[in-house]
Order: C-alpha cells, then sequence, then structure tokens
C-alpha cells in the first residue's frame, strides 16, 4: 500500500502520463546514437582522408542548420502533429546515418549529416508542443525540466561508448559500428513513438512565413526573444575561448577542465526539478530573470578567476545557468498562442540562433583584442539582456491581466 502511494505521489509531483514517458525514452534512445557517433565526427572525418577545412566545415553545418531546422521542425509540427512529425525526423536521421555507414568516405560524411546533425534542433519544437498538449499548465515546466535532465544522460554515457569501440576498433571501424548502433537505437525510438505516443487530432493550417507567425507574438512574447538574444550574446561570445582561458592562458590541464566541466553539469542537474517545482507553483518570471543573471555574471567571473578553486566556483555559475532554462522554454509555450504552439517555438528559435550566430562572428576579433575585452563585452551584452528582461517581460499571469 504504501508502494502505491508513493508512486501515486511521485506521478502527482512531476504530471507525467505514457505519451512523456515515451518521449523521454525516445530522447533517451537517440540521443545515445547522437553522443556516442555524432561526437566523434572530426575525429572520423580526419581518418578517411578529410582535412581540418572539412572539420571546420561540419561545425560551421552544425550551427547553421541547428538555427534554420527549428522552422521547418515548428511548421511539420502543426501540419502533422508532433507525433508523425517526429516519427519523420527520427526516419530522415536514420537515412542520413544509412549514408555514412554504408559509404566510408569523407565527402559522404558530410552529406550524410545534412540529415542527422540537428536533430535536437529539428525536432525540439514537436517535443514541446507534445509536452504542452499532453501535460497540464501547472506542470508544463516540470515537463520540459524533464525534457533537459533527461538529455544530459546520453551526453554522460554516450561518449564513453563511442570512446571504447574507438579503442577497441580503432577510428575508422569503431565510429561506423557507433552509427551502426545509433541507426538501431533509432529504430527502437520509431518502434516507441509508434506504439506508445498519443498525437493530438487537431492539425493546425500552419503559416509558411516566419513574418506571419512573428506578428502573432504577444508583447511578452518579443520582450523574452530580444533579452534572450543578448543573454546568447553574453554565452557565445565567449563561448568558444573558455577552454583556451583555462588552459592555455591559466596553464590548468585538460583533465581538469574536464574536471571543471563535470562541475558544470552536476550543478546543473541538481536545480533542475526543485526550480521546475517552484516555478510551476509560483511564476516564471523570477527564476528566468535569475538564470539570465548567472549568463550575465559567468564572463566577468571567469575573467577574474586564475586558480582551479576560482575556476571551480566560475563553472558553478556555468552550471547555474540552467537554473531557469527549462522554465524559459515553458514560458515561450504559454506566451505562444494556443494553435501555433510548435510553429511558435520554431521561429522563435530561428530568429534568435540566426541572430545569435551571425553576432558570434565577432567573438575572435574580440580575442584577438585581449581576453578581457571578449569577456567584459559579454557581460555588458548580458546585462542590457537581463536589464530588458526585468523591466519588459512578461509572465503567463501578467499576459493574461492586461488581456
Amino acid at each position: 500500500m504504501a508502494v502505491l502511494d508513493i508512486k501515486k505521489s511521485l506521478k502527482n509531483f512531476f504530471g507525467i502520463n505514457s505519451s512523456m514517458i515515451s518521449m523521454l525514452v525516445m530522447v533517451i534512445l537517440i540521443g545515445m546514437g547522437e553522443k556516442m557517433a555524432e561526437r566523434f565526427l572530426p575525429l572520423y572525418l580526419i581518418a578517411l582522408g578529410g582535412s581540418i577545412y572539412a572539420v571546420g566545415f561540419l561545425n560551421a553545418m552544425d550551427n547553421f542548420l541547428s538555427a534554420i531546422y527549428s522552422f521547418p521542425g515548428g511548421y511539420l509540427a502543426e501540419k502533422l502533429g508532433y507525433k508523425k512529425s517526429l516519427m519523420l525526423f527520427t526516419v530522415i536521421a536514420l537515412f542520413g546515418y544509412a549514408i555514412v555507414i554504408i559509404i566510408p568516405r569523407w565527402q559522404a560524411v558530410l552529406v550524410g549529416c545534412i540529415f542527422f546533425i540537428s536533430w535536437t534542433a529539428i525536432s525540439l519544437p514537436a517535443i514541446m508542443s507534445l509536452v504542452s498538449r499532453v501535460m497540464s499548465k501547472d506542470k508544463r515546466t516540470m515537463g520540459v525540466t524533464l525534457h533537459s535532465l533527461v538529455r544530459r544522460i546520453p551526453m554522460a554515457l554516450g561518449p564513453i561508448i563511442g570512446g571504447l569501440l574507438i579503442g577497441a576498433f580503432g577510428k575508422v571501424e569503431g565510429i561506423r559500428i557507433a552509427f551502426c548502433l545509433a541507426f538501431v537505437l533509432g529504430l527502437l525510438s520509431l518502434i516507441v513513438q509508434y506504439y506508445f505516443i498519443e498525437d493530438s487530432e487537431e492539425k493546425q493550417e500552419a503559416h509558411l512565413h516566419a513574418r506571419d507567425i512573428f506578428s502573432s507574438f504577444s508583447p511578452g512574447l518579443r520582450s523574452l526573444l530580444l533579452s534572450d538574444i543578448l543573454i546568447r550574446f553574453a554565452e557565445q561570445i565567449p563561448y568558444a575561448f573558455v577552454v583556451l582561458w583555462v588552459v592555455e592562458v591559466n596553464k590548468i590541464s585538460a583533465f581538469h577542465f574536464g574536471i571543471l566541466t563535470t562541475i558544470e553539469m552536476i550543478t546543473a542537474v541538481l536545480v533542475y526539478i526543485p526550480v521546475a517545482y517552484l516555478a510551476d507553483k509560483y511564476g516564471k518570471k523570477p527564476f528566468v530573470l535569475i538564470t539570465f543573471v548567472f549568463f550575465t555574471l559567468f564572463p566577468l567571473v571567469l575573467y577574474f578567476s586564475h586558480s582551479f578553486a576560482a575556476l571551480a566556483f566560475a563553472f558553478v555559475i556555468r552550471g547555474l545557468k540552467e537554473f531557469g532554462e527549462p522554465t524559459r522554454k515553458a514560458l515561450i509555450m504559454d506566451l505562444a498562442p494556443e494553435d501555433l504552439k510548435a510553429a511558435t517555438f520554431g521561429t522563435y528559435y530561428l530568429i534568435r540562433d540566426v541572430i545569435v550566430s551571425l553576432a558570434a562572428l565577432s567573438s575572435a576579433w574580440l580575442w584577438h583584442i585581449s581576453p578581457g575585452t571578449n569577456f567584459i563585452t559579454a557581460f555588458f551584452c548580458g546585462l542590457a539582456g537581463m536589464l530588458v528582461f526585468a523591466l519588459w517581460g512578461k509572465d503567463l499571469k501578467s499576459e493574461v491581466q492586461q488581456a
């Protein structure tokens, strides 16, 4: 009897159902394939005869596709429903895996990447639509948080499995085997999606143009988007240079940099669930604002960190930037029109990521001037974004009251 009471209490606390559980299983299965195979793509390209320019092109393509795929992902989720769109995106990824497995040439790897490298970006609007449909409004943040938390499982385990395969079979065969396993896991995820995810019967006549969808953004959502863009400047301007600051400038070993990364991830995981519970209960804006504060503080704290202990504190701050990230995603869904959840989410990310990817090109120039110029510029971008959200950001409750 006590066991049943515990199960009931956990179900009430997390608010999950069969569709949510199935989505989380899908994320683990596909994520494992992504992280144990895709993580080693640069090594695979070089091993197959590709140059460093091929690796650079892969990185640029990943950033570009992640930015633009979110919009068609949202559009198709509205047209087909989240279940069919997730299955379609998975089949497309499997097609890309098949190209890489069958044709072991670096040119074929780049072609195959077009189909699978940004599965997370193209599927995220459909996943957020699923969460908003199957979770009650007072549990949406918890649903988004569980998705973010579960994604960390393959992030932690996938590279370890991929590394073991490379150690056992070599770079070429080991990575090909990893892609074969990714293909099998993708097929299993298709089975889970087909049999256990309940699709919404309602299909929307989604708008094709991002401009039309943007025009439906509420003032609160536009304020969130502007502040989020500025906050991402604060994140992306120093992003690629954090490892250089730690290893090259401060002479901390690569192994200890790995420990710092682990500190960051543990911090993020520890705050996910309690913040989701509080945000659903007391409102989302305060927690999103606190998140933006941590985004803003990280480059400033990092600049004044030179010892391992100081850097560990900086990476705790970096982990705390995940404080309200699921809450921010849930707030996007709250502020989006009821009939355009997925399309709005996709358009939001399209606008944000394209602008941020272009602006982030200045990061190398700022670093060339000096690391301090890079970090302090990032801090002031974050400060601007934080103030925009503090002054004009809206919560769902305030939007409803104004309406």
